[in-house]
């Protein structure tokens, strides 16, 4: 991905707060993302399979999960086989230490230029903080529901995800209120809260440095959804038991 401004400017900014907040206009301008191609995708959002491991006993989320390796620089971004989803306790301690097995990301989703692009431009950026030679990346579709009148975006509460780096984005939210995300120093006190609006806008986290969370989500006269994609970038493997 060649150099700009914009993607200077957003390396700089990541790198000097730990995270990094973006409109749809400055991703574009910044990541060069599609996000014509990535409206054509929105659709998936309605198809994602219920969460069967809520260990809350809710029943407001859907998703779906898929890994890749990414060399940065190299422009080449390659799935690997399905496997299960893990995190340890210190880092999830409500669905830390469980292998989750959800539905892999559908091929047209998941091999559509856009998609792509986002996932390989992001990847660089990140690579321009911190050099790795790959990244072993994580994408969650998640859609957050209200049919039971309450959604909750991080039942683990604050957190972080043990990666190297988090992207947060919104591809959309409807009929709903709350979903104010918070990012603060994983180390202080210092933070900011926000609410993510905007289709394509997103949030770009160094894990090691903030921890965030995303508050609860009501309906307003009818059922509401928030849907989001997030992808996670960690340099020393996929997280796995022994690991």
């Amino acid at each position: 991905m060649p150099s700009t401004p914009a993607r200077a400017a957003l390396i700089a900014a990541l790198s000097r707060a730990g995270y990094a907040q973006l409109s749809a206009a400055e991703a574009r301008a910044a990541l060069g993302v599609d996000t014509a191609g990535l409206d054509e995708l929105r659709a998936s959002w309605e198809e994602l399979p219920r969460d069967a491991f809520l260990r809350d006993g809710g029943n407001y989320r859907a998703r779906r999960h898929s890994c890749f390796v990414q060399s940065p620089g190299a422009g080449a971004l390659e799935a690997v086989p399905h496997r299960a989803h893990w995190q340890p306790t210190a880092y999830n301690a409500l669905h830390g230490g469980l292998e989750r097995w959800f539905e892999a990301i559908t091929p047209a989703v998941a091999e559509s230029a856009a998609w792509r692009g986002l996932v390989i431009a992001l990847g660089e950026v990140f690579a321009g903080v911190r050099p790795v030679e790959r990244w072993y990346v994580e994408a969650h579709q998640f859609r957050i529901d209200t049919a039971n009148g309450l959604g909750r975006p991080t039942p683990e509460g604050a957190h972080r995800d043990g990666v190297d780096f988090v992207a947060l984005v919104l591809a959309g939210r409807r009929d709903i209120e709350g979903g104010e995300t918070r990012v603060f120093e994983a180390g202080g006190s210092t933070g900011v809260r926000f609410t993510m609006r905007e289709p394509w806008s997103m949030l770009l986290l160094d894990d090691a440095r903030v921890i965030h969370e995303t508050t609860p989500i009501r309906s307003r006269d009818r059922r509401g959804v928030r849907d989001t994609l997030v992808l996670t970038y960690r340099e020393r493997g996929f997280q796995a038991p022994g690991a």
